[in-house]
């Protein structure tokens, strides 16, 4: 499988697009991104010059599964919010309506590196069950 790789760089109003990756060069790319770095440079900044958070993104080009993963805090003290996007049939008006929402997204807050590189481990995997069930 191939997944479309992403970055938020905090100071650049565009998303940057990078290489497509295989499944088993995400978690280091995930690795490779200096997030206490990018943090402390936010702390410095005047606010108007950052736009995002430091953010990696990764979806699978087949199935529209991916994963956003940001980091948030001080530089010293940081967690990851961790973003599920994917297709998924949405029933409302107890399941009278349903509908495919192409983009649903569920997140989870106060995540270690370890608990993001397990979700970027299974959306390599396609186990989608760990996802569903971890970040809802």
């Amino acid at each position: 499988m191939i997944f479309k790789h992403t970055f938020c760089d905090p100071f650049k109003e565009d998303i940057i697009v990078l290489e497509d990756l295989p499944a088993e060069k995400i978690a280091a790319a995930f690795d490779q991104v200096p997030w206490a770095t990018y943090l402390q440079k936010m702390e410095a900044a005047d606010e108007r010059d950052i736009h995002f958070a430091p953010s990696f993104e990764i979806e699978n080009k087949e199935t529209g599964h991916g994963l956003s993963i940001s980091a948030v805090g001080s530089a010293w003290d940081f967690e990851f919010y961790i973003f599920y996007t994917r297709p998924k049939r949405v029933k409302k008006f107890f399941g009278l309506i349903s509908y495919m929402d192409e983009n649903y997204v569920t997140d989870i807050t106060g995540q270690t590196a370890k608990d993001a590189k397990q979700c970027l481990d299974a959306l390599g995997n396609g186990d989608i069950n760990f996802l569903e069930n971890k970040v809802k």
